[in-house]
């Protein structure tokens, strides 16, 4: 397993400290670092925080805000209104006098940001989800319904009612089959 950086400065110290004439090319091949690492490891105990990334500047950074304006405007176009991105290219030439970046440098952008700019436009008009909590008090409400059972009496198959029950507070569930002609339960109670 990989250590931290802390816990890395941290053994390095301690073996320069349980060793002292061991030197810092025989640490550093020890735990597979850079010299360098062994070197800011010995000055100090905290490991210098890393530096920012180098961002990469797009050609498209100074014309990002007028395609994003035209995709929002192409919303609420009809379908065959919409602008192509070939017709982008041209505004940005025409009206805003923006010709660095090339054709297919446009291209990818626009293609990773309509779906964005779509989805934030629908991000507002979204149904919430959620649910209404019913509550019922003990006693208060039941549920009643029948349907035919087919049930074996004595060796005979009749065909009954299935009289089902259930109680709305706890969801507790009563069946009993009943002989539609005499009416006679053949289950006892629970």
């Amino acid at each position: 397993m990989a250590l931290s950086r802390v816990e890395l400065f941290a053994s390095i110290r301690r073996d320069k400290r349980l060793e002292p004439e061991v030197s810092q090319r025989a640490l550093a091949e020890r735990y597979g670092v850079h010299r360098r690492t062994v070197r800011r490891a010995l000055d100090s105990a905290v490991p210098p925080t890393r530096k920012a990334g180098w961002q990469r500047v797009s050609v498209l950074d100074p014309a990002k805000d007028w395609i994003d304006a035209i995709l929002r405007e192409d919303l609420t176009a009809p379908r065959k209104q919409r602008h192509t991105i070939e017709r982008i290219f041209q505004r940005l030439a025409g009206e805003y006098g923006f010709s660095e970046a090339s054709y297919s440098t446009l291209r990818d952008w626009v293609n990773k940001r309509r779906p964005q700019i779509a989805a934030e436009a629908r991000e507002g008009h979204q149904h919430l989800e959620g649910m209404v909590p019913q509550v019922h008090l003990p006693g208060e409400e039941a549920e009643v319904d029948f349907s035919d059972v087919w049930v074996r009496v004595a060796g005979t198959t009749v065909k009954c009612a299935l009289f089902t029950l259930r109680m709305s507070f706890s969801g507790k569930a009563v069946h009993r089959p009943v002989d539609c002609t005499i009416g006679v339960s053949y289950v006892s109670a629970w």
